[in-house]
């Protein structure tokens, strides 16, 4: 490790022996360093978690274009739309199919007494090119009453535990005082605000919701016809639809959706909060490990500034210690954070998982708040007169 440190800052690596000849103190600062990796990374791991459930929320619907209220933020809040205006966006050229989505939340009860919450997705049996493909399948399969396809991977249901059932041998169940059978599946899993999901026809989803009315659905559903432009047709429908309504493509409405979750909804918050906490323990941490190093060897440092080495030398050999310290700690941070990962990934059925980018980001997030508490120790050595000293 000398040799490689003095090839790379061409000169002997006095940070690292430093370092090296206190070996308690430099693992209590790696130790520290993983840990505020560690904690980093989990709060970035659940906030992409947050994200993900977000994405999984749209899978079972697609179009080009989503119609909402006004005040919706996500799939499954805001006003309802009026289904009198599907027809008048269908009136618009260029505008190939338009269709209701109905999105309810229902507490599933289940033999063994547990309860999940499942999102309840209401759509026409005959609009399958609305469904997404995992689902495209199934949903004309719905057309006789109280059938509905059930997800498969609906959190706290162990992987295989569900029969196999089909339109021949349907899963017969009851939700909401319904007797409902499955006649087909789907995946999409557990998220932040329910455990699953569940898309029936919107006559079964009215009689999940007897509060519900067909002429409110939650959204519209609007494809464009190819080889027109997009901007164009949705500017047109936005016309004849009036205000008080969002029109946006579905790509558009997600990101919004993920920035809402993320930056409004208290756990959002919170867990973003938690990465500047964890980035702020690693600079204390590191801070006060370089700051003792000064403090230890002050009479070193003053001899060579009464030698004439410029300040930058003394900066160099501090932020070779921090550098040192930030990829020490980033190493065994990331090894512990992607087990961790895996482990709340089982537990929990959130999309736990490290990206390509994470990392990197994490990486130089830490090598940023070691340079900053590097400059932040140096304050007291240029501050230092080497008279003063002895």
């Amino acid at each position: 490790m000398t040799r490689l440190l003095a090839a790379l800052f061409g000169r002997l690596p006095i940070g690292w022996l430093q370092l090296g000849h206190n070996r308690m103190r430099m693992a209590a600062a790696v130790v520290g360093v993983a840990f505020a990796n560690v904690l980093v990374m989990m709060q970035l791991g659940i906030l992409g978690a947050i994200g993900g459930t977000v994405d999984r929320s749209y899978a079972p619907v697609r179009a080009d274009i989503l119609v909402s209220a006004s005040d919706a933020s996500t799939l499954s809040d805001g006003s309802p739309v009026a289904r009198a205006l599907m027809y008048r966006a269908l009136a618009v050229p260029g505008v190939a199919g338009a269709a209701p989505l109905y999105v309810g939340r229902a507490d599933w009860t289940r033999p063994d007494g547990t309860t999940a919450v499942l999102h309840v997705y209401g759509l026409l049996p005959e609009a399958a090119g609305f469904a997404g493909p995992a689902a495209a399948a199934g949903l004309p399969l719905l057309t006789r009453a109280d059938t509905v396809l059930l997800d498969r991977r609906i959190r706290s249901v162990r992987p295989g535990s569900l029969p196999n059932f089909d339109a021949r041998a349907p899963l017969e169940f009851e939700l909401q005082g319904l007797r409902l059978s499955a006649v087909g599946s789907f995946e999409v899993g557990g998220g932040i605000t329910a455990d699953g999901a569940l898309i029936a026809s919107d006559q079964t989803f009215l009689r999940l919701f007897p509060r519900r009315i067909a002429g409110a659905p939650s959204h519209l559903l609007i494809d464009i016809a190819p080889g027109v432009d997009p901007a164009a047709v949705a500017a047109q429908v936005a016309a004849v639809l009036g205000r008080g309504l969002q029109l946006r493509p579905m790509a558009e409405a997600m990101a919004a959706d993920r920035h809402y979750q993320i930056t409004q909804r208290p756990v959002g918050v919170v867990f973003g909060f938690g990465v500047f906490i964890g980035l702020l323990v690693g600079l204390v941490i590191v801070y006060q490990v370089l700051s003792t190093d000064v403090a230890d060897h002050l009479r070193e440092y003053a001899t060579f500034k009464a030698m004439g080495y410029p300040p930058r030398f003394f900066l160099s050999v501090i932020f070779e210690e921090a550098l040192v310290l930030a990829v020490a700690g980033f190493v065994p941070g990331m090894a512990l954070a992607t087990l961790l990962y895996q482990i709340l990934e089982r537990a929990s059925g959130l999309p736990v998982v490290m990206t390509p980018e994470r990392p990197v980001l994490v990486f130089l997030g830490t090598v940023l708040a070691c340079t900053i508490s590097g400059a932040l120790a140096t304050r007291r050595l240029a501050a230092a007169d080497p008279a003063d000293l002895y």
